[in-house]
């Protein structure tokens, strides 16, 4: 295998970034190798963490990789101990010569929720460690979780200007490393979901945003999408502030802030919170580490955002899609899903793309990849578009697995026992077939 080192540099310094900022290495390495893929056709995919990526190089190449390692674990060392809370007293000073001391009115009490979520279970930002690029006691994320999570980053992403993308990825990092589910942890102080919300807030933000028929506070889609809402609100509000003169501050940070200690202790403190022990060893390291992940996570999420269907997707395909991307983040169940949605809390590969045809256009598909295969015509890959199924895995039987294509070289399918419904990159053996 030839390496190219540009592609090597972003692989392996995404993957030293993700050890320092408490991201799982194989999602930061999978990710990265998607953003290195055109440099890079031949590389395997490297989902066994930065030690068997280097070990995978030939020889002569090993030595350089381990350089790169090292002088990017250092730069990103150096660059996020600025940001531990016993080095950076700029927030206390700020508040110090800025706070207003004033409270908030029982209208303004009504106005501003707080707390939204349990600064008592938020990760503490300890000192950066002596980092080895082979071994990491940071919290673990399942194998997928960006890409589980990112359609819905990005619609969440979109609400306003001021909360982007990665700006929520980071967040939900530090909040419950992108765990949901039944099994998703809950708080101390009751905190659920992937998102962390607290009960009373998601009364007001928990809505149903993949029309499943429930506003599910331990999936996927719904807490993200209120997180999106509730950060741009207080984004709003803490914008308004600002010009009022009630507080000062990086409004990012003070929003973030506000997502973790509610935004009214941002207005008594007339900017980042302060004073409080909460305040000093949660919500300010809190923001801090966010801060510090957010150019990891825009890295991760680079081929997601860049995602967009082509021009000439017509309308049918678009929906084959949106109703697939519906089920983002649910389980695979072996058998599971037909024309009425997923059974069995799932989807296999082909109950997700008889659902997704039938709920866009009606059309009823035999059940199994092998028998769909003979519906519709079969188009050359490179003209495939985005709707078309693509087929792979194949055996004496046919196609062993098949999923929807996105375009760009993506699709969104079921892979396999333990994932869930996500997008991926569209396996070298695949072929297309037009069906709408």
């Amino acid at each position: 295998m030839s390496v190219d080192p540009s592609s090597l540099a972003v692989t392996l310094g995404a993957a030293v970034g993700a050890l320092v900022l408490g991201v799982d290495p194989q999602i930061e390495v999978e990710q990265a190798e998607a953003v290195s893929h055109t440099v890079q056709q031949s590389a395997s995919r490297l989902l066994e963490g930065v030690s068997a990526a280097i070990e995978s190089l030939p020889p002569e190449a090993q030595a350089p990789a381990e350089q790169v390692v090292t002088e990017t674990s250092e730069r990103l060392q150096n660059e996020i101990e600025v940001l531990l809370p016993d080095g950076a007293a700029s927030h206390e000073e700020e508040v110090a010569e800025s706070g207003n001391g004033e409270t908030i009115s029982a209208a303004e009490q009504v106005d501003v929720i707080e707390p939204s979520y349990s600064a008592a279970v938020t990760p503490m930002l300890s000192a950066a460690p002596s980092i080895s690029p082979f071994t990491s006691t940071a919290p673990t994320v399942p194998i997928g979780a960006v890409a589980v999570f990112a359609p819905w980053l990005k619609k969440a992403g979109a609400i306003c200007d001021g909360i982007t993308a990665p700006v929520l990825a980071a967040l939900y990092s530090v909040e419950n490393s992108f765990r949901y589910g039944p099994t998703a942890p809950v708080s101390p102080a009751g905190a659920l979901g992937p998102g962390q919300f607290m009960p009373g807030t998601w009364e007001i933000y928990g809505t149903d945003a993949d029309g499943d028929g429930k506003a599910d506070v331990l999936g996927v889609a719904d807490p993200v999408m209120a997180s999106g809402r509730l950060l741009c609100d207080d984004w709003d509000r803490i914008e308004q502030w600002k010009k009022d003169g009630r507080v000062v501050g990086d409004t990012l940070s003070l929003t973030l802030a506000a997502y973790n200690a509610g935004a009214g202790a941002v207005l008594r403190s007339g900017g980042m919170p302060a004073g409080l022990p909460d305040y000093e060893n949660q919500t300010k390291p809190y923001v801090a580490k966010i801060l510090a992940a957010r150019p990891a996570f825009a890295r991760m999420l680079s081929p997601f955002l860049a995602l967009e269907l082509p021009t000439e997707a017509h309308d049918l395909g678009r929906r084959v899609i949106g109703e697939a991307f519906r089920y983002i983040g649910l389980p695979y169940v072996w058998g599971g899903g037909n024309i009425e949605g997923p059974t069995g809390g799932g989807f296999d590969c082909s109950g997700l793309t008889s659902f997704a045809l039938h709920a866009a256009a009606g059309i009823v598909l035999p059940r199994t990849s092998e028998t769909q295969w003979h519906v519709g015509i079969e188009v050359p890959l490179d003209q495939a578009r985005a709707g078309d199924l693509v087929f792979g895995n194949w055996q004496a039987g046919g196609p062993g697995h098949v999923g929807i294509y996105l375009g760009g070289g993506l699709m969104v399918h079921a892979p396999t026992t333990g994932d869930v419904v996500r997008i991926g990159e569209v396996f070298p053996d695949m072929r297309a077939r037009r069906i709408v």
